[in-house]
């Protein structure tokens, strides 16, 4: 997604393309861009002059959202989106500091955009130097 935002309104991004830049197989971003696709968040043309682009511009696309997409319902551990796997779920402290984890990752990528990324993704390749923290309150 970094990718089709870096090349938004030039067009249409070839997957081979994206392969080649990201160091990713092309298997593997076929099937990431059809989960995306399913999503909402990009859209395809087939043919010869075919490929990907964003189907919003990147400031209206969450981060969250491209997560979701992606990785589907996710957590760090099973039980916290699934407190049924574990018999001790209700009772367990360790899984309460999870549950909190998750909802600050949730809250953090649900506040930051694509462009978001893209403009750090810029700041790094202008002073690879920069080392940014990210404070939650």
């Amino acid at each position: 997604m970094l990718d089709l935002a870096q090349h938004y309104d030039k067009g249409l991004v070839l997957v081979k393309d994206v392969a080649a830049r990201q160091q990713i197989s092309e298997r593997y971003l076929e099937h990431l861009f059809l989960s995306l696709k399913t999503a909402g968040l990009v859209r395809s043309i087939r043919g010869a002059r075919g490929g990907f682009v964003l189907n919003s511009s990147p400031d209206r696309i969450r981060l969250i959202e491209i997560v979701r997409a992606s990785e589907g319902t996710w957590s760090l551990v099973e039980c916290v989106c699934d407190a049924g796997v574990c018999s001790r779920s209700t009772k367990c402290a360790a899984r309460d500091i999870w549950v909190e984890l998750q909802s600050v990752m949730d809250e953090m990528l649900g506040s930051l955009t694509l462009q978001d990324l893209l403009e750090r993704q810029q700041a790094k390749e202008a002073n690879p130097e920069i080392v940014r923290l990210v404070s939650i309150e």
